[in-house]
């Protein structure tokens, strides 16, 4: 016999539900992904590739509807989805070195996909950030890389704080529903601002 929750509070942290009146806690994608452009284009970077994971994740199109949200024109040529891996990094930034008009900066859809790239334009003799700036998104995979990469941190330390805040309201009565969004936060590194 399975385990009847009857009463008993659900929150859902860092996932969502299909129930419509379901309490979701997650890190603003989208908002995310605006911090990561807005950084590159601060830093005067005018063609700005967007390489990410499967469409059919909801992360990967909030974080790709933040991007093109940030640019005044969008390239769709400059979109590449795929897997999340060093991988599809590695072969993204294949694709797009071979393309006539290379990007100068890449925002990436996660950290595994940046550190990908990010060795593949080493292979290539090309300087990070100098010649094209990259950022990632989690700031999970950043001290390992080389130079070591700017990210967006999605702040799962808020996160949890805030899910126990929410738990103790709902185990004292307080109806929680819908989904919130927290903001995330750019951690600049050495992949996008050169170094002294």
């Amino acid at each position: 016999p399975g385990l009847a929750l009857g009463n008993l509070p659900v929150l859902y942290v860092f996932s969502q539900s299909d129930e419509p009146d379901a309490a979701c806690l997650l890190p603003d994608d989208e908002g995310g992904a605006r911090l990561a452009t807005a950084h590159l284009l601060s830093l005067g970077r005018t063609r700005i590739a967007h390489v990410t994971g499967p469409e059919d994740f909801e992360a990967v199109r909030l974080r790709r509807r933040g991007y093109e949200a940030s640019l005044s024109t969008v390239d769709p040529a400059l979109i590449l989805h795929g897997h999340w891996s060093e991988a599809w990094g590695r072969e993204a930034a294949t694709r797009l070195l071979a393309r006539p008009a290379r990007p100068d900066a890449i925002f990436a859809g996660n950290d595994q996909i940046a550190r990908g790239i990010v060795e593949t334009l080493r292979d290539n003799a090309i300087s990070v950030p100098q010649d094209i700036a990259v950022i990632g998104f989690d700031n999970w995979m950043t001290e390992a890389s080389r130079p070591q990469l700017s990210s967006i941190d999605m702040n799962l330390k808020l996160l949890g704080e805030e899910a126990g805040h929410r738990l103790i309201r709902m185990i004292r009565g307080e109806s929680q529903s819908g989904t919130s969004r927290l903001p995330c936060t750019l951690v600049p590194r050495a992949s996008t601002v050169p170094t002294p």
